[in-house]
This record gives C-alpha cells, sequence and structure tokens, in this order.
C-alpha cells in the first residue's frame, strides 16, 4: 500500500503552490476620478429633502453635461460608490463601487440608485461620514487620478470625533473633500443658521475643494447637477471670491475668512441633552 503521493504528482503540486504565490496581483482600473458620494439620512433630513437630494444625483448621472465630462477625461471614465451616513454607527453602502464609461454605464447608475428606497436615521457625525467615505475609497480597487468625498447634509457635525480632524486626515492621504450644505429651512433644533460657513472652514478642504449651498427646494436638483459636474471636469473655481453658477453659490474652500466655530454642533448638543 503507498503512503505517500507519486513524486510526478507531489512535484506537480509545488509548481502549481508556487505559481499561485509568485502570481501578479490583478491591476487596478484606471480612471480618471474615485468619488465616494456621501448622503445624510440623519431626522433633520424631510422626506421631500431626501427626496430632492437623491433625484439630484439620479438626474446628474442621467444628464448629457456629466457624460460630456467623464468622456473629456484623459481615461474617459470614473469610478462611483453612494453611502448613506447619519451617527457614528449608521453609516452604509448603498451602491458600491461603479466604473461609469460613458452614457449607458451612467444612466444604468442612475436607475439602480433612482430604486433604493430612502431612509432616516438619529444624530450627525460629519467626521465618521468622512472617515467611512476614506474607508470605501481605500476599498475600491482603483488606481485613480484624483480622490474625492462629495458629502452633502443639513447640519453641524454633533457625534464622533472633530470634523476637522477627519478633514485633515483626509486631506494629507491626497483626498478633496466637497461639499453640499443643505439650507432650505430655518434652522432647527440642532442646526445652524450658517451652515455654509461651517463646511467652508470645518468640512472641505483638498486641491481645488468647494461646496455649492443648496438654499431652495427649487435650486437643489440643480446644484446637485452642477457639482457633480465640476468633480468629473476636475473644473477649477474662482480663487477668492464666489461664483453664480448654474443657479447655486459655488464657493471655493479658501474663499473669505477662518471664523467659523468647528464645535457648534457638538456645544448644541451637549447644552440641550445634558451630555
Amino acid at each position: 500500500m503507498r503512503l505517500f503521493p507519486d513524486r510526478r504528482i507531489l512535484s506537480g503540486l509545488l509548481v502549481a503552490a508556487g505559481l499561485l504565490v509568485a502570481a501578479p496581483a490583478r491591476a487596478e482600473t484606471e480612471v480618471d476620478l474615485a468619488l465616494v458620494i456621501a448622503v445624510d439620512i440623519s431626522f433633520s433630513m424631510d422626506p421631500e429633502e431626501q427626496a430632492l437630494q437623491r433625484e439630484g444625483f439620479v438626474q446628474a448621472f442621467r444628464s448629457p453635461a456629466v457624460h460630456d465630462a467623464i468622456r473629456r477625461g484623459m481615461i474617459g471614465r470614473i469610478g462611483v460608490a453612494y453611502v448613506e451616513w447619519a451617527g457614528v454607527h449608521d453609516r452604509r453602502v448603498v451602491l458600491p463601487w461603479q466604473v461609469i464609461d460613458g452614457p449607458r454605464a451612467a444612466e444604468a447608475f442612475a436607475a439602480e440608485l433612482a430604486g433604493r428606497p430612502t431612509r432616516r436615521a438619529s444624530r450627525t457625525s460629519i467626521s465618521g461620514a468622512i472617515d467611512f467615505a476614506r474607508q470605501v475609497l481605500g476599498e475600491s480597487g482603483l488606481a485613480a487620478t484624483r480622490q474625492v468625498i462629495d458629502l452633502s447634509g443639513d447640519g453641524p457635525n454633533n457625534q464622533g470625533r472633530p470634523v476637522t480632524l477627519a478633514r485633515d486626515e483626509a486631506v494629507e492621504s491626497g483626498i478633496t473633500v466637497n461639499g453640499l450644505p443643505i439650507m432650505v429651512k430655518e434652522a432647527g433644533y440642532f442646526d445652524i443658521a450658517e451652515l455654509d460657513l461651517y463646511y467652508r472652514d470645518c468640512v472641505i478642504g483638498g486641491p481645488g475643494a468647494f461646496m455649492v449651498p443648496v438654499r431652495s427646494r427649487e435650486q437643489f436638483v440643480e446644484a446637485v447637477k452642477t457639482k457633480i459636474i465640476m468633480e468629473v471636469a476636475a473644473r477649477p473655481v474662482p480663487g477668492q471670491a464666489a461664483e453664480r453658477e448654474g443657479g447655486g453659490l459655488v464657493i471655493p474652500a479658501q474663499a473669505g475668512g477662518r471664523g467659523a466655530n468647528c464645535f457648534s454642533g457638538e456645544s448644541q448638543w451637549r447644552d440641550r441633552m445634558g451630555n
């Protein structure tokens, strides 16, 4: 009775194992842009705002202007992931990474996004959203010329670590954080009146960073489309002044001085909830 495998079989197994070990890693897909769309689903976002927010991104990826911006890139394709966030323990990927290389892929992304239900959750952790988006970028499998986090929300950070720490670490790793502060209603119990200044000073940052404040429900969809086009095209924004663009106010990260209280959300929560 043979206790050991035939030498030829053993030799073949060893060779196969060696090939497996020596095999090169699969090449990453090259894209002009790796974009994480990170949207606020906290309870301060009412159902109509959520619907408008979702519709804005759906219409953006159906827009011929976005298709043209993708086509004009050096590589001609981008990678996109869509995530939702609220408190530090409530972040999830709604649509995982998809490579968009033309109108058909963009339309498919829009259709899939339109079919996903919306939901709401408690608290607002912008720092958690940035950290989660960085993790998603790190798992993309893409070789991107640019990495961008597109972050939208209607209130300041009130849970998790300081938002400036999360922002600065993202910027130091080569990521640009852009903002879409939503200001379509009066500031509520945990909101702040000048959310655009808070986003300018505390949230956005990195090469070419900018924000597009949404000040009316009628402007919502167009503002989102404008922002996506600018991100895809890597279009420069004015250095020291704001500019009217697509019905919205486009503000670069370096516009104006630093003056917002980056701990205003935490202070409000502590004062009103007693912890």
